[in-house]
């Protein structure tokens, strides 16, 4: 690099200055939202004017050689913002050209604010009159100011330009990109995605995209306007993530969709150990960038970090990234994963919370389930317990709590304080209202838990399980037509999605459509084939449509399973009711309140009910559960 003398503290060139013991460039005296990399390569430009300043020489200065970086992309995006800030392009620049292949050059003319020796006599002759000029300048000055701060007739914005600023309340952040050869490594990019979703999620004033709807663009060809309009947000986030040993890196892209506009970018190094800190650094800036007030209590959740051994956060991640995947053996891998990390760990909440996550979906009936409530939930809310002893603030081991609370200990009161403790801690958090809007409807506060509903599909419009759930809102409120059509749209998503053929074929079986209901739980049967809960809802459609023989058939058959399997007891009593056998029916009810089933919480809103709630053992059977009147 060409030597030069290092620039004045303050640089002119134009309408720009920078400070360069700020790191500030300003236009016209106002500050330009520029900082970090774009700042240091004008910083080097500058004191090299007129020369060119390779690219070899910005990666020596700026990346030291016992760093890893996806040096092109960087340097890429930090000239494209320095340009943008200067009002500029690449075809044809005023202050920076670039020299294809080799580097960039300053351009510009510069003028620094030094007062050259040869004026040196006017200044001394100025000074002999400040004391008679100076009062009245400073009146003058007075008087402008105060004209320009009021805008009168719009002289600011003619003077200044008016301030640019985004509005923005609502952000994706995209799946981050592992820039290892290692393909193995994916997990860990997509752990830090999420982590970050989850920080910014704490921000009440932004709504945030969760995690499952974002990850449907990962490796995807899209523009990133054409994504910001299909998640319907006004920022996208983007970036990269490398990892060599305990050693971090992460860049960070901020970008504005409408119109597409480079906001901020920053790159991030650290321990794997200050990882948390390194996360809430980075949720942090973004919200800074984007001007959104933070309460006094976000301040402090983004604040807050502590070391975390490094083997022990790897193996968490890997476990929260096949959580994801809801599969029974993904389940089991992540169960593996979380119990390492606790091994490796034991003062380390989260795993605890990943746990509690596994068994509170062991033990429901609609989703993982295959396993008695009474065996697995306790130890669903051991875990969670176990994490908030840890972690007063983790907001998925507060909803977890909560989930138990509500299917297994039919605590309704406390179950409500603890997902409302969850969504404060997260607002953000799409399942948070999804099973709080559970909590809402199965009590009967239908407008409620539609609000819920719907707030959680704003945070996920493209989940599966989110979408399904306002269907299975529309079913369980008795609007049939509307359950159908979300259904459909789900099934749009994704076309093998058992839960949702078999969502639709409990709709087609209240609207007496049996055929249509029996197709849509056959569709279910295949892609669910160890499932016994579906299989008893095909036997309560062959009672209600008067095929007696095949529900008998079914009946049959889950006892003979129940020898060496869990059968879920509510669901054959469900068969029971269609059939007209209303004393084995309750003796089923009852063996299912012995084991705790989930689906008792819904005796309330269930519509395959309805021909047995005048009966006084039901009356007395919703008493011990609990359920609001």
């Amino acid at each position: 690099m060409t030597s030069a003398t290092p620039p004045a503290q303050t640089v002119r060139f134009g309408l720009f200055e920078l400070d360069v013991r700020a790191g500030e460039l300003r236009k016209r005296g106002v500050k330009i939202p520029l900082q970090g990399l774009p700042v240091q390569i004008l910083t080097i430009l500058l004191e090299n004017p007129g020369h060119v300043v390779t690219r070899d020489e910005l990666r020596t200065r700026l990346w030291p050689a016992d760093t890893f970086v996806d040096f092109d992309h960087s340097l890429h995006n930090a000239i494209a913002r320095l340009r943008e800030a200067l009002g500029e392009n690449a075809n044809s620049p005023r202050f920076v050209e670039t020299l294809p292949r080799r580097g960039y050059r300053f351009i510009g003319p510069l003028d620094t604010p030094i007062v050259p020796q040869s004026i040196a006599p006017e200044v001394k002759r100025y000074g002999q009159f400040q004391r008679v000029l100076l009062p009245a300048v400073l009146v003058l000055f007075a008087a402008v100011a105060a004209f320009v701060a009021l805008n009168a007739g719009g002289i600011r914005s003619k003077l200044f330009g008016k301030s640019v600023s985004a509005h923005i309340d609502s952000i994706a952040v995209l799946p981050l990109k592992s820039l290892s050869d290692d393909r193995e490594q994916d997990y860990f990019a997509d752990g830090m995605t999420e982590a970050l979703i989850t920080d910014l999620g704490k921000v009440r004033a932004l709504r945030v995209i969760s995690r499952t709807s974002v990850m449907r663009y990962k490796d995807t060809k899209k523009s990133l306007p054409e994504i910001a309009r299909e998640l319907q947000v006004d920022a996208l986030v983007e970036g990269t993530v490398a990892r060599s040993g305990d050693r971090l890196r992460i860049t960070a892209n901020l970008i504005q969709a409408a119109p597409e506009k480079h906001i901020w970018a920053e790159t991030y190094e650290r321990n794997l150990s200050d990882i948390i800190a390194l996360q809430n650094d980075v949720a942090r800036t973004i919200t800074q960038q984007i001007q959104v007030q933070l309460t006094p209590e976000e301040h402090v959740s983004l604040s807050a970090s502590h070391p975390i051994d490094p083997e022990a956060y790897k193996l968490y991640i890997k476990g929260r990234y096949f959580w994801v995947k809801r599969n029974r053996e993904s389940f089991d891998r992540a169960m593996s994963y979380f119990q390492q990390a606790i091994d490796r760990d034991p003062t380390y909440a989260a795993p605890y919370s990943g746990l509690a996550d596994c068994y509170v979906l062991f033990g429901s009936s609609f989703d993982v389930g295959g396993q008695a409530p009474n065996e697995v939930q306790p130890k669903a809310k051991e875990a969670a317990l176990k994490a908030l002893e840890l972690d007063n603030s983790l907001a998925d081991a507060h909803n977890s709590f909560a989930y138990v609370k509500l299917t297994y200990d039919w605590d309704w009161t406390g179950a409500e304080a603890e997902f409302k403790r969850s969504l404060a801690l997260n607002p953000g958090y799409a399942h948070g209202h999804h099973w709080y809007a559970h909590l809402l409807l199965s009590s009967g506060r239908q407008a409620e838990a539609l609000s819920e509903s719907n707030r959680a599909l704003e945070l996920d419009p493209v989940s599966p399980i989110i979408n399904l759930h306002l269907g299975w809102h529309y079913l369980y409120t008795k609007q049939y037509d509307r359950a159908l059509e979300q259904l459909a749209k789900t099934l749009e998503l994704d076309p093998d999605y058992a839960l949702a053929h078999w969502y639709r074929g409990l709709a087609f079986e209240q609207m007496k459509m049996y055929p249509e209901a029996l197709r849509e739980m056959g569709k279910a049967k295949d892609l669910l084939p160890r499932n016994l809960a579906v299989q008893c809802d095909i036997g309560h459609v062959y009672a209600v449509s008067g095929d007696k023989d095949n529900a008998e058939k079914v009946i049959a058959r889950l006892k003979r399973e129940s020898a060496h399997r869990y059968v879920n007891a509510y669901e054959l009593a469900l068969i029971y009711i269609g059939l007209g056998k209303n004393g084995q029916a309750f003796q089923s009810l009852e063996q299912s309140f012995r084991e705790h089933s989930d689906m008792l919480v819904y005796l309330k809103v269930d519509p395959r009910l309805d021909s047995i709630r005048s009966d006084s053992r039901f009356a007395d059977l919703m008493r011990r559960v609990g359920v609001p009147n």
